[in-house]
């Protein structure tokens, strides 16, 4: 038995610098960038959202610019597999995360759990 459920939107950004996104998605959703030093934050960032939300983030990409969504499991290959049962397919395999398509065409990613009350939230499918 393993759970899932939507983490994140992820708004895949074709930027040169990606403080032109982090600024235009804070002003239009009226939420604070959370902005770090880390090297990292010159491809990732997200707004704040509460708790019981999915996160927002920011990804600098090579790619055309679209949304994702990502969702968040406490066991990746299990998702990776049900999702597959059910008409998906892997298009790339990470160390941390898997890239997949849903049949209608839909990129989106299986990641371990991003929110921090993923093992209490109520909110989160259980899957045998």
């Amino acid at each position: 038995m393993h759970k899932s459920r939507l983490a994140a939107l992820v708004l895949d950004s074709k930027v040169d610098n990606i403080e032109q996104a982090n600024l235009f998605w804070e002003q239009a959703l009226g939420a604070q960038c959370v902005r770090s030093d880390e090297e990292w934050s010159t491809r990732y960032s997200h707004l704040e959202t509460p708790i019981d939300q999915p996160q927002i983030l920011i990804q600098k990409t090579t790619h055309e610019s679209r949304v994702h969504l990502d969702i968040e499991t406490d066991d990746i290959d299990s998702e990776v597999k049900r999702l597959t049962q059910i008409g998906a397919i892997v298009v790339e395999t990470f160390a941390r995360w898997v890239v997949m398509q849903a049949p209608t065409g839909h990129r989106f990613c299986v990641v371990n759990p991003q929110r921090k009350d993923f093992n209490t939230a109520e909110n989160v499918n259980t899957w045998k």
